[in-house]
């Protein structure tokens, strides 16, 4: 039980304020890296995922949530309707990582599939809201046209639109958030354990 109610508790220290603007940054930066170069990526996770392996799903979800905030404010006012969902992979991310789905490459490329399939759940009702059921990503919506144009059921056509580049992204962003993880030092990792002193942010 006590191992339970840790999990989302954040220990307040130097460690846990840095990790925020460190994880807002990977991500923008990655955002604006697949927006560049038209990938059929989003690279917008890496450091949501990161901040919910190692610092759990509260600080993951604040990760994912002040990135999109910040990327609507300066580049694409759309973007901050989807921190909802970048706050849904902050949480995932820190529950996956404390449930042990960690360090074999296999258990990864699960994580990412689960980050994925969560990720989609809650972007297909906000893309069918606010673009008619598509991504805004040419890879995706080309499957939505394909789909669409042969009276596939519109949630359906925008589910395989975003799952197409969800699963392939999640799984990138999480291989690639393990990665820095795996070579972080122990000393640095261990600022970030719940199991001892806490602060909540109830």
């Amino acid at each position: 039980m006590k191992k339970n109610r840790s999990l989302w508790m954040v220990k307040l220290n130097t460690a846990s304020i840095a990790l925020i603007p460190a994880a807002v940054a990977i991500n923008y930066i990655g955002k604006l890296f697949a927006e560049t170069l038209k990938l059929p990526l989003w690279l917008d996770s890496i450091g949501t995922i990161f901040a919910g392996i190692l610092g759990g799903p509260i600080l993951g979800a604040l990760s994912g949530l002040i990135n999109n905030v910040i990327y609507g404010l300066t580049v694409s006012p759309a973007s901050a309707v989807y921190g909802i969902a970048s706050i849904a992979i902050g949480v995932a991310s820190g529950l996956l990582a404390y449930y042990g789905m960690v360090g074999k490459l296999w258990k990864v490329i699960i994580f990412g599939v689960i980050v994925a399939f969560v990720s989609s759940i809650v972007s297909v009702p906000l893309n069918y809201i606010y673009y008619g059921g598509q991504t805004g990503n040419v890879w995706g919506d080309a499957a939505f046209a394909f789909l669409n144009a042969h009276h596939v059921n519109i949630i359906l056509s925008s589910f395989i639109d975003n799952i197409s580049v969800d699963a392939p992204d999640k799984i990138v962003s999480s291989i690639v958030a393990f990665a820095v993880f795996s070579v972080l030092p122990k000393r640095l990792i261990t600022l970030f354990d719940n199991s001892q002193e806490t602060t909540t942010l109830d």
